[in-house]
């Protein structure tokens, strides 16, 4: 809205609000401090509705070590979600088709999580035995929503993405528009995916990152700032992809009009630790499901758009890792009846062998710090 003024007012003359880099960083400082002034109203809100949530886990050790943890509030990503609309809507281009489908990811997931918590936090109230929504449940709301943006990505995103733009045939060109080009780090030549194997790709990510981003949301401010690092690497990365030149030099897909999503990035990762200044430990609240599905969808729909797929298994490196330890936990469970960790997600199985809280979250924050540095250092190593 802002930035659409401003372009009125001044018209194509060179301001430093045409520059999404500049856009980006006041998006970073907006957002935080969105969350950082409305933070205590947010808090104070929560706490009088009493929602506040009872973790529970099967595991003593963890139950005796987070009683204290009992009735913080909860559903605290309102606070990150308005922050990153606010943002969005004063500093990016409303315009631009990428930045239109973000917005549905984020309502469409923010409205999800949050049903999920209230359901969470209403059937304890009665003492009613369900346990907000079944994973199965939630897993179609997410897939729905993964072919919802993976049609409209494909057929009409702002151009399809052009590999290797200064060195492919003109009829090369005209062939890679019907395809999705994925970018392979490592590798100086994409693979280009037809709509069935996109539509694939797009759901498994989009439904994956929201899941995943949800499983390490588990231990004070341990999610907010692995999610405000994997933003900033993906800033980097959407305004690269969107710079033709940049994108030729670098050997990455060109995708017209993506740098936009830069202001997103920025608007995630300034909210993220705007939010940190309370959830950070001892937490005052919880984002709970309304914040992290969303978080994880708009980090998956970012690497989408931008043509790094595979790239995010790298940027998100914690993600996966917690993922991963949930899922050979219980493959382990039911196929042998025994348990490879302690306890999973990964990151309660080092709280329970002697980590503190904060240990723990602070060298999960430098694990994700280097995971996102190496994912930038990939885009020179072909």
């Amino acid at each position: 809205m802002l930035y659409l003024l401003l372009n009125e007012w001044f018209g194509d003359r060179p301001y430093a609000y045409q520059s999404v880099l500049f856009r980006a960083a006041c998006a970073i400082v907006l957002s935080f401090l969105l969350v950082w002034w409305f933070g205590p109203l947010c808090i104070r809100t929560l706490t009088r509705l009493k929602l506040g949530d009872v973790p529970e886990f099967h595991h003593e050790i963890l139950n005796n070590s987070t009683r204290n943890k009992a009735n913080t509030p909860t559903m605290g990503g309102v606070l990150i979600l308005g922050a990153i609309l606010a943002s969005l809507l004063l500093l990016a281009d409303l315009r631009n088709y990428y930045v239109r489908m973000a917005f549905v990811c984020l309502i469409w997931l923010g409205a999800l999580g949050a049903w999920d918590d209230y359901l969470k936090l209403t059937s304890k109230r009665r003492g009613g035995g369900r346990d907000g929504l079944k994973s199965y449940e939630k897993l179609l709301f997410q897939i729905a929503l993964g072919v919802l943006l993976g049609y409209f990505i494909f057929y009409h995103g702002s151009g399809n993405a052009n590999y290797f733009v200064t060195i492919v045939t003109e009829s090369s060109r005209r062939q890679l528009e019907s395809y999705h080009v994925l970018n392979v780090p490592f590798y100086k030549h994409g693979i280009m995916l037809g709509i069935p194997a996109f539509m694939v790709v797009t759901v498994l990510v989009t439904a994956g990152t929201s899941n995943a981003v949800n499983l390490t949301d588990g231990m004070d401010g341990l999610a907010a700032g692995c999610v405000s690092l994997c933003s900033l690497a993906f800033l980097v990365l959407t305004v690269l992809v969107g710079d033709l030149e940049q994108a030729a030099r670098l050997l990455l897909p060109s995708v017209p009009f993506a740098d936009e999503l830069g202001i997103l990035c920025g608007a995630m990762a300034g909210a993220c630790l705007g939010f940190l200044w309370y959830n950070c430990h001892p937490a005052l609240v919880f984002m709970g499901d309304t914040g992290s599905l969303p978080l994880g969808g708009l980090i998956g729909y970012v690497a989408i758009v931008t043509r790094q797929e595979l790239l995010l298994f790298i940027v998100g490196g914690v993600f996966v890792i917690e993922a991963v330890s949930v899922i050979v936990q219980v493959a382990s469970f039911k196929l042998t009846g025994r348990r490879v960790f302690l306890v999973a997600p990964i990151h309660h199985h080092f709280h329970v062998k002697g980590w503190t809280e904060t240990q723990t979250v602070t060298r999960f924050w430098l694990i994700s710090a280097m995971f996102a540095a190496f994912a930038l250092a990939t885009v020179k190593l072909r």
